[in-house]
This record gives structure tokens, sequence and C-alpha cells, in this order.
């Protein structure tokens, strides 16, 4: 069914509590022919789990950010279509099976997860509302299209998308710079709706520190993408 190699990628920073659902669930998808987590400098319990999961692993020994990771498996590892998951969906992994179906298939050139409404209700307690609203107004601007997954971390690209997108940023930023370079090199996407979980920044201080430096990384990238034009 499917022509190349899919590799899926997991960028992980501190996820010992559900690293390891997350890699069982990818593990039960049959169009994927291997799974790498990137080991972004966790401090806690996470290199020693992963250890143990009989997944390619590719170490930093400081935490780089999530784009800087995610570079690190496009520049070394050979591929055809590459998948991008976060650690912490626990066994609703399985879902980006929706995800790779319609790429391999060449029906489109990349797909990025749409998570229930229901998700989104519970992100905006954690600060996660304006962050949302800077990335799509962000997109729209340099795209004039209006999406709703652009700050989805599960997605996944055919080999040609990757290779023609010039900047990636090493923070939290990753996401919006990709979806706007693929959207105006001209590629089909195809946001796709699943039932994935994962952890949410509640609303407390640590939460809203997180959903900060995500506006400020998302806000950087958005203006050093102004310059590049």
């Amino acid at each position: 069914m499917k022509k190349g190699k899919v590799l899926v990628v997991v960028p992980v920073y501190n996820e010992a509590d559900r690293i390891k659902d997350t890699i069982e669930g990818l593990k039960k998808i049959d169009l994927i022919d291997e799974i790498l987590i990137i080991n972004d400098g966790s401090t806690d319990n996470t290199a020693k789990i992963i250890e143990k999961l009989g997944v390619s692993i590719i170490t930093m020994v400081k935490n780089q950010g999530k784009g800087y990771a995610m570079k690190k498996a496009i520049e070394e590892k050979d591929y055809d279509y590459i998948a991008f998951v976060d650690g912490d969906l626990g066994f609703t992994s399985i879902e980006v099976e929706k995800l790779i179906k319609p790429v391999v298939l060449d029906k489109v050139d990349f797909t990025i997860a749409k998570f229930p409404k229901s998700s989104d209700v519970t992100r905006t307690k954690g600060g996660f509302g304006f962050v949302k609203r800077l990335a799509k107004k962000g997109v729209y601007f340099y795209t004039k299209k209006e999406i709703d997954t652009s700050l989805s971390g599960q997605r996944v690209y055919k080999k040609k998308v990757i290779e023609s997108i010039e900047y990636i940023p090493n923070d939290y930023g990753i996401e919006v710079a990709m979806t706007i370079q693929a959207l105006n090199a001209g590629y089909i996407f195809k946001e796709i709706p699943v039932n994935m979980t994962h952890r949410y920044s509640e609303r407390s201080l640590k939460g809203f520190k997180h959903r900060g430096k995500q506006f400020f990384h998302i806000l950087k990238t958005l203006i050093i993408m102004f310059f590049r034009r």
C-alpha cells in the first residue's frame, strides 16, 4: 500500500509518566517502519524508561528545544514519510494511523491532527486560548488560510514537503513555521479529526509560564519569518 519508509519522531522532555504508553500505541500501527525518540535533555526518569522500549533513540545532553530535536531527526534519519508525535499522548497515539494513511496513499502531501473541541476547552483553561489565537492569526497573515491546527504537534509529511521548508526554529515556534512554509509552497494538506488526549498546562503559575513561553516563541517566529520574506 505504501511506497517508502515511514519514520515516526517523538521529541520528549520529562515524559516518564506517559512515554511508555505512547510508544506502545505507536507499535500497534503496521504502517510505521521506525520509531525514533529524541530525548531532549530530560531530567526525570525518561532516559531509563525509553532504553527498554526497543526503539531508536537520540539523546541530547541538555535541553535544546522541540524544534531543535525535530531538526536532529530530519538531518540524521532516512525516510520517505515522517510523522511527528508528542510524547504525552499515551495509548491514544494509535490514532496517528489516521494521519499516516492519507499521506502514504498519496491523497495529500501532509496531514495535521485536529483534536476534539472538548480538548480545546480544557486547554483554554490552562491559558491555551491566547496562544492558539496568535498562531491562527499568524498563519492567516502569511497564507490567507484559516486553519485550526497550526499548533498541533501531531502531523505527517512527505519528504518533499520537509525538503521545501527552509526555516525550522529551535523552539515552540516550530509547528507554526512549518505550517506556513508548507502551505505557501502549495502543498495539499488535510486536518484530520482524531480522538487523542494529552497533558494540559493547568491554570497555575507553572502552566501560565509555559504558555507564556509558547506565545513568545511563536511571536518571535512570526517576526523572523516577516523579515525572511
